[in-house]
């Protein structure tokens, strides 16, 4: 097994906490596993990135020496949507999917040069901008015969953790809950239409290509409003937005902003931003409850803005 580098300690931790025994199988095969789709896909390792989350990520280059991006990850539904996703946005301002086997979890992408991440980008209302013109330009129609998610199918996240809790929402305060519960169904009776969207779109996932300029990378694929597509930016990244002097002003002009270049409501951007913080802190409990305070922290400043 030639091609296989080492596998970071944390990166294995981050594993088995998210996936127990799948998680512990895939990692003992994630050898073999690159070893395989290296040889099938003729690619030659340069470097894996020093630390990788969800994912085992390493720089390649292909028989034609195009430089790319060997993804593996723990197969998983997400994972096909993330591939039909990239399909679906090819040509669009996304990074180019070359060869998939979502099955398996391994993925080819072209590599983005430099790739500079739009967290780099001080300027927070400029990094915002850039963002807003993504959206713009992103969103497709759905694919026929599509099975991606539904934003509805999302906020059954509020119902699994009622059924966790006895009836009671736990650490996410009930009236939270109860209050994005009701702006879904406020938002969802003054949608103009339905569109594919990335479904975690925000800084982190955002970046520069020298060619291509600004591209968006993992997306999630979910079938919603296409203002839902700005709610991700308003309250990531992690942990970016509270440690600003004044969260709240930042907040405040990220939705100007976005409601500018979008020429969309600012209260139905704000409202789906409340929205998704609210179904974070949730996916939050069912996983392993690391982010949780932030999200929560998201969710109350929100709050404050929604009215």
């Amino acid at each position: 097994m030639i091609n296989c580098p080492h596998i970071p300690k944390d990166f294995e931790d981050t594993i088995l906490s998210t996936w127990g025994q799948k998680g512990r199988a895939w990692l003992d095969r994630l050898p073999s596993l690159i070893d395989t789709y290296t040889e099938r896909w003729g690619l030659t390792i340069r470097s894996p990135l020093p630390s990788p989350s969800y994912s085992f990520v390493a720089f390649v280059k292909t028989p034609d020496a195009t430089d790319a991006v060997l993804k593996m990850a723990v197969p998983n539904p997400e994972l096909h949507t993330e591939v039909d996703a990239l399909r679906a946005f090819a040509g669009g301002p996304a990074v180019p999917l070359l060869e998939a086997d979502p099955d398996h979890g391994a993925l080819l992408l072209q590599r983005i040069s430099p790739g500079t991440p739009l967290t780099e980008i001080e300027d927070d209302e400029y990094a915002i901008a850039i963002a807003a013109s993504l959206i713009g330009d992103l969103p497709v129609a759905p694919p026929e015969g599509n099975v991606f998610p539904t934003v509805e199918r999302w906020a059954r996240a509020f119902d699994r953790l009622r059924t966790r809790f006895g009836g009671s929402t736990g650490p996410v305060p009930a009236h939270l809950v109860d209050k994005a519960e009701r702006l879904l169904t406020e938002l969802q009776a003054t949608e103009r239409e339905r569109a594919l969207l990335h479904g975690d779109l925000h800084h982190r996932n955002i970046l520069l290509s020298e060619e291509d300029g600004w591209l968006a990378i993992d997306p999630k694929g979910v079938i919603g409003d296409p203002v839902y597509e700005a709610a991700r930016l308003q309250h990531n990244p992690i942990p970016g937005l509270l440690k600003t002097p004044s969260p709240r002003a930042v907040a405040q002009r990220r939705v100007e902003i976005l409601a500018a270049v979008l020429e969309e409501d600012p209260a139905r951007l704000l409202g789906w931003a409340f929205f998704d913080a609210v179904l974070a802190a949730c996916w939050s409990v069912e996983e392993d409850g690391r982010q949780l305070d932030h999200h929560l922290a998201c969710v109350r400043l929100l709050d404050e803005l929604v009215g």
